[in-house]
């Protein structure tokens, strides 16, 4: 994993946010840069409200941070909120390739 303990809290609020087609939309049009409420909500044809909901679900995550300047709110990839996400996946990509690796054995011992 990558340096940071695994919370199933936090790995379930991530998987949640993401779970929403609009919120992993909004989230991949963030990692081409730092976009402000009314730049996401013109990009996707949705009220300001629900882009801001969503927003607030992904920062919720971790997943996003906010800076402001002047009346406007940017928003921004924050990659160590994928930490989590990236530890859940490594751990059951070491946990399929052990199966994998045993079940090839055992499928050569049973071709002899």
């Amino acid at each position: 994993m990558i340096g940071m303990t695994r919370s199933p809290e936090q790995e379930n609020r991530i998987f949640q946010a993401l779970a929403d087609p609009s919120r992993r939309a909004i989230f991949e049009a963030l990692t081409q840069g730092e976009a402000a409420v009314n730049d996401l909500k013109a990009r996707f044809q949705i009220s300001q409200p629900a882009v801001s909901q969503h927003l607030a679900s992904l920062r919720e995550a971790g997943l996003v941070a906010s800076r402001r300047d002047g009346r406007r709110i940017y928003y921004r990839i924050e990659p160590q909120g994928m930490e989590p996400l990236i530890g859940w996946i490594e751990h059951y990509r070491a946990f399929w390739t052990e199966r994998v690796d045993r079940l090839e054995q055992l499928l050569n011992r049973m071709d002899q």
